[in-house]
């Protein structure tokens, strides 16, 4: 099971590893091995997720999921096939956590009166230093 959040916990039987070759440095190595790992989870088809996680995620990942309702994380930091694996696990977790989190409201404040009074007055030193530089210039 994949920890999201308190509410959703993914069984790691709805995802989808796949290697391939990686770009990026490892010399010859690189050419041979398949360090770069595909997850690929399918958020529409997912028994996990109730209709307003499906619907939130879809909203907020948008970028990451294609049009048959697939996403898919690509990771490729290191040259080992299992470094990358977990890579891409802890970002699905964290991707999938931030898009359900709940947005805090704004609660409206006002400026203080003398944060305001201060504004104003480095408004009037300022005015007041430009218009002798230029008397300074005209005359």
């Amino acid at each position: 099971m994949i920890f999201i959040n308190d509410d959703l916990s993914i069984p790691e039987q709805e995802l989808t590893f796949t290697a391939s070759r990686s770009g990026g440095p490892g010399g010859q190595n690189v050419n041979k091995v398949s360090s770069r790992v595909t997850l690929t989870f399918d958020v529409m088809n997912s028994p996990s997720l109730s209709a307003e996680q499906r619907s939130r995620i879809e909203a907020r990942l948008a970028t990451r999921i294609n049009k048959d309702g697939v996403l898919r994380i690509i990771s490729q930091r290191t040259r080992r096939q299992d470094l990358n694996r977990a890579d891409a696990l802890a970002r699905f977790a964290e991707l999938l956590g931030d898009s359900l989190a709940r947005a805090v409201p704004r609660i409206k404040t006002r400026v203080p009166k003398a944060a305001h009074l201060r504004r104003l007055e480095e408004k009037k030193k300022r005015s007041a230093m430009k218009q002798t530089r230029i008397e300074k210039d005209w005359d």
